[in-house]
C-alpha cells in the first residue's frame, strides 16, 4: 500500500482515492482465506446503527454481519492491520491529516439483498473518524453479484467493484456512500482513522 502522489492529490481534491491491485493477488487470496473462516464461525455480530444507548439494529438500513479485529502477528489478517498501520502513517505524513489510532472492522453480508443506505462515516465538528480506508477480500467478483460501493463525490455518483485486492480511501466527514444490495457474499474489511487528540 505504497503511497503515490497522485493518491495524495486525489485525497485533496476530491476526497477519495481508489487503488486496485494493492497488496497483490497471493496476499489477497490469504486474506479472505482468513476473513471467510473467520465469517463461517459465526461469530460476527449484526451491524447496528447509532452508537451506545441509541444503538439499534435495522437491517432495512444495513445488513452487515461485523466484527472489530485485533492484530495478529504472523496471520494474513494480521499483515492487513500492519498494512493500514503503515497507510495511516504515510498519509498523516504526506496530506498533513494528524492521524492518530485507527479501528479494524471485518465486515460480511450474507447476499439476499442485505445493504448499507447512504451515509457518512463521521459529523463534521466532532472528534471523530477522519479517514476510511476499505480494503475488499471478494475473488471472482462480478456485477451480478452486487454490493458495488456507491460514492457520492458531488455533482453525480462513482460506483466501486467489491472486487478482490481494491482499496479506497476517503475523508470520512466528507464523503457520503453508500453499499448497493447485495446478492452474493461480501466481505470487506474498514480501516478507520482519528485525529491524534482521540483517546
Amino acid at each position: 500500500m505504497d503511497l503515490r502522489d497522485e493518491d495524495i492529490e486525489a485525497l485533496g481534491t476530491q476526497g477519495f482515492f481508489i487503488r486496485t491491485a494493492s497488496l497483490g493477488e497471493q496476499q489477497a487470496r490469504a486474506i479472505h482465506a482468513e476473513a471467510q473462516a473467520r465469517a463461517a464461525t459465526g461469530a460476527l455480530r449484526p451491524a447496528g446503527i447509532r452508537r451506545g444507548a441509541d444503538r439499534a439494529e435495522d437491517t432495512a438500513v444495513r445488513g452487515d454481519f461485523i466484527e472489530w479485529l485485533s492484530p495478529s502477528p504472523g496471520s494474513a489478517l494480521g499483515r492487513l492491520w500492519e498494512a493500514f498501520a503503515a497507510l495511516g502513517e504515510a498519509l498523516s505524513a504526506g496530506a498533513y491529516l494528524g492521524l492518530g489510532r485507527f479501528d479494524v472492522q471485518l465486515a460480511h453480508y450474507p447476499g439476499g439483498g442485505t445493504r448499507y443506505v447512504r451515509h457518512r462515516d463521521a459529523f463534521p465538528g466532532q472528534s471523530n473518524r477522519r479517514l476510511t480506508a476499505i480494503y475488499y477480500a471478494n475473488p471472482d467478483w462480478r456485477p451480478a453479484h452486487g454490493g458495488q460501493l456507491r460514492l457520492y463525490p458531488g455533482a453525480g455518483t462513482l460506483e466501486v467493484a467489491p472486487a478482490l485486492d481494491t482499496l479506497v480511501v476517503f475523508l470520512s466527514e466528507r464523503l457520503e456512500h453508500e453499499v448497493l444490495p447485495t446478492h452474493a457474499p461480501r466481505l470487506a474489511l474498514t480501516a478507520w482513522y482519528y485525529g491524534r487528540d482521540v483517546a
